[in-house]
Formats: C-alpha cells, sequence, structure tokens
C-alpha cells in the first residue's frame, strides 16, 4: 500500500495560541528526495515534525493516500542529534524490529546486514553512546531505516559532522534513495541540498514560500527571498 501523493492544506502548528508553521500548502508525490531549505529559525524542523505527525496538527489537513494509522508505520525519523538507547549497537539496530515482533535470531541477522551497509559492522559490541558523531548517525539511520520505511525524515543529519562522516552519510542517504525511500530532509548546507535534492521546498517565517524541480530552484529562484538566501543574504 503506497503512501503517496501526500496532500497538506492549510495545515498549521500552533503552541500557546502562536502559530509555528503555517498555513502550509503541499503534494508530495514520494518520489526521490525533497529538501527542505530556510534560514534559521525558519520552521523547517517544525515542518517535518507536523508531516511526520510528531508535532500537532491544530488547523488544516494532512492526507496520506492510505490510512493514517498504516502510514504512520511506514515512516521513519532522524533528529539532528541521534537519540541513543544505552546499549550496544547491535541491540540499538535489533530495537525496531523486535518491538514490531520480529524473532531474535532474524532481528539478529538484519541487524548485522544494515550494520555492513553503514559501516559499523564492527562496533557491534560497543556502546552506542560511547561512538564518535558521525558513527551514531550512520546508526541512527540504519536503525530507521532496517523497517524498510516508504518515507525517511531527516533533520538537518550531517549538520554537526565533518567532511569524512559527511559523506558516508551522504553515500547511505543515495543508496536508500536509489532503493525507492523517499528522502525528506531539511538543512542549511547549500552544497548538501545540491547533491541530494530532486525537489526543494523553501520555506520562511514557517510558511512556503518556494516549491519545485531542484534544478530549476537553484538556477532560478521564483521569489526575492530565495534568491538573497541563495546568495547568502540575511533573510528576515
Amino acid at each position: 500500500m503506497n503512501l503517496f501523493p501526500l496532500t497538506v492544506r492549510r495545515a498549521e502548528t500552533s503552541r500557546r495560541g502562536k502559530v509555528l508553521v503555517g498555513p502550509i500548502d503541499l503534494d508530495l508525490d514520494g518520489s526521490g528526495a525533497t529538501v527542505v531549505m530556510g534560514p534559521n529559525g525558519s520552521g523547517k524542523t517544525t515542518l517535518l515534525r507536523l508531516l511526520h505527525g510528531a508535532a500537532r496538527l491544530t488547523a488544516g489537513q494532512i492526507t496520506w493516500a492510505c490510512d493514517e494509522q498504516y502510514a504512520r508505520t511506514q515512516q521513519g525519523f532522524v533528529f539532528q542529534r541521534p537519540v541513543m538507547l544505552r546499549r550496544t549497537v547491535l541491540d540499538n539496530l535489533m530495537y525496531p524490529l523486535r518491538m514490531r515482533g520480529v524473532v531474535r535470531t532474524q532481528a539478529q541477522i538484519q541487524a548485522e546486514e544494515w550494520a555492513l551497509r553503514v559501516g559499523l559492522e564492527k562496533m557491534l559490541g560497543r556502546v552506542a553512546t560511547n561512538l564518535s558523531g558521525g558513527e551514531q548517525q550512520k546508526l541512527a539511520l540504519a536503525r530507521a531505516m532496517i523497517t524498510e520505511p516508504q518515507v525517511l525524515f531527516l533533520d538537518e543529519p550531517t549538520a554537526a559532522l565533518d567532511g569524512r562522516a559527511t559523506r558516508e552519510v551522504e553515500a547511505v542517504l543515495r543508496a536508500a534513495r536509489a532503493s525507492g525511500m523517499h528522502l525528506i530532509l531539511s538543512t542549511h548546507d547549500l552544497g548538501q541540498a545540491k547533491r541530494l535534492a530532486d525537489e526543494v521546498v523553501f520555506i520562511l517565517h514557517g510558511r512556503v514560500l518556494e516549491q519545485g524541480n531542484a534544478r530549476a530552484f537553484f538556477d532560478a529562484p521564483q521569489s526575492i527571498q530565495a534568491r538573497a538566501f541563495l546568495r547568502g543574504d540575511i533573510v528576515e
């Protein structure tokens, strides 16, 4: 059962009477990688959380192409700062499978396969909280993808990583995209957006100013604010 298309109409999320994001109108077809861009404080993280269901919808509609309960089982979310269980790398990878009822022997086989995919095969017995930042982010990616979700949300997935770790994480993301997984990620890194994006959503003050093909956006953005942002100007 396919999650997409995803239709968002006049969606908002508020806290204590203040609108944090919205109203938002979006249509996502579930192909490739959608990169959410905008200045710091523009609402990128909140938008991802709203689409994922982690932020409360206070107005409007977010409609998947399937039952909402099923849609929630087909999503993963990777935070900017990885959340690690105080267990081994192997246990972290097995956890989402075990929660879904996968028997331990099969869960271990899949966990070992995913550790190999992300280059953590020699660290299975290490405590996850003792890994480096790049290693933790790769573990978070593998743990989110091990259940093979149709869509993976990523909030600034390489913000705190060095160049080598960034290249390794991006390689994992490109492989996921090539496998048919839809990526929805936020980034402030223009180079990363150009490397990964098939589609760009440009957001400012909690509102979507542009949505469209990545190449067209980078070559000829339609809004004054997006042009300024791409020039490196301060956008308020």
